[in-house]
């Protein structure tokens, strides 16, 4: 039993000297540093100056450039025939509808008749003048009997006239049985019933003089002051689509109740009814370009936007970077304008910046992609 323990004794002495070599052993080994790793490889850029244009955001309304209301111009007659829908794009002087004719037709008959008949008690008139001119000469009939010849000449005159007059009135209201198109341009509106009985003034089509749509932006006094006829607009429409436009006019007055003017561009023209163009009724944003002015600016990929403000990453000599707050102003061709908060010889990092925080280490690498 004795002789057992004393080898269990034995061995643990022999083990705790092994645990003790190794532990010694390294001890004895020379500590190795940690290598310096960066958190990024990076590209940098400085902020350029460039000559860009102004900028004037707004919305606003598309609206036809002018709009033409066709009215019935005569009236107790029914609609006969629809020759135009909406949508329809038409010419000027193009029948658009006819109104029933027979009555007009039958008054016209019945003027004709009665400016023949006026022509015949002229001409008896006439040859009653004659007469009495002739007998008058010996002594026959006296100066009031001629002159009353000479007045029922004038009488046949003046009836001949206004039976002329009423023959013309009834052409003109036959003409106007014919409803035709005021001017080129494309219907956007039917009131027109087939068989409805119409009163003067009743309206019946209305028109987009051209087919022309403008886009008529909201803006504020100040902004107004800049605008100028001629300028170019671009803008967007609700299904992405981008159009270029220019200022037709600026609003002379402001709107009382928001205080806001508009300006109206006018647009390429097209054809509502055939594409998916600017239709009246749109609602679009766009910008008016103003005159260019110098900027400062730097790739849109090197600004990161954290808790509502604009940041960028500049570089130091030592390969840390620092995060600095900047204000931005346009935008153009995938660079932002900054209006504040950098220097231009700085080193700025041109992508990455929501991988970074203040003070972090950085490899520099060199740039592959052109600076815009």
């Amino acid at each position: 039993m004795r002789s057992r323990l004393g080898k269990y004794a034995l061995a643990v002495v022999v083990l705790m000297g092994v645990v003790a070599l190794i532990s010694l052993r390294r001890d004895d080994e020379p500590a190795v540093a940690a290598p310096h790793v960066s958190s990024l490889s990076v590209e940098v850029v400085q902020a350029r100056r460039q000559v860009w244009p102004q900028l004037l955001f707004a919305n606003g309304a598309l609206a036809p450039w002018q709009e033409a209301v066709i009215n019935a111009e005569t009236s107790g007659l029914r609609i006969a025939s629809l020759e135009a829908d909406v949508g329809s794009r038409v010419k000027k002087g193009q029948l658009l509808a006819t109104l029933a004719r027979e009555t007009v037709l039958a008054e016209e008959s019945k003027q004709k008749a009665l400016v023949a008949q006026a022509a015949a008690n002229l001409e008896q008139a006439r040859s009653n003048d004659r007469r009495a001119r002739v007998v008058g000469q010996g002594g026959a009939l006296s100066e009031q009997q001629r002159e009353d010849y000479r007045i029922k000449v004038a009488l046949a005159e003046a009836d001949l006239a206004s039976a002329r007059a009423e023959l013309q009135s009834t052409r003109i209201r036959l003409a106007q049985t014919r409803i035709v198109a005021v001017d080129d341009g494309v219907i956007s509106a039917r009131t027109a019933l087939l068989g409805k009985v119409l009163s003067a003034g009743d309206e019946l089509f209305r028109l987009v003089r051209d087919g022309r749509i403008e886009w008529q932006a909201e803006l504020d006094a100040r902004q107004l002051a800049q605008v100028q006829a001629g300028q170019v607009a671009r803008l967007t429409l609700p299904d992405g689509q981008s159009l270029e436009g220019r200022v037709r006019l600026v609003s002379p007055t402001l709107n009382t109740r928001t205080s806001r003017g508009l300006v109206y561009i006018e647009l390429p023209s097209d054809s509502p009814a055939h594409s998916t163009g600017p239709r009246a009724g749109m609602y679009a944003s766009g910008q008016i370009e103003l005159a260019p002015r110098e900027a400062l600016t730097v790739p849109d990929t090197a600004v990161i936007l954290r808790d509502g403000r604009s940041y960028v990453f500049t570089l130091n000599d030592d390969m840390r970077v620092v995060q600095r707050p900047v204000v931005v102003g346009r935008r153009l061709h995938q660079a932002v304008e900054i209006l504040s908060g950098l220097d231009e010889p700085e080193r700025i990092v041109r992508a990455g910046g929501a991988f970074l925080n203040d003070g972090a280490s950085v490899t520099l690498v060199q740039s592959q992609v052109a600076q815009p």
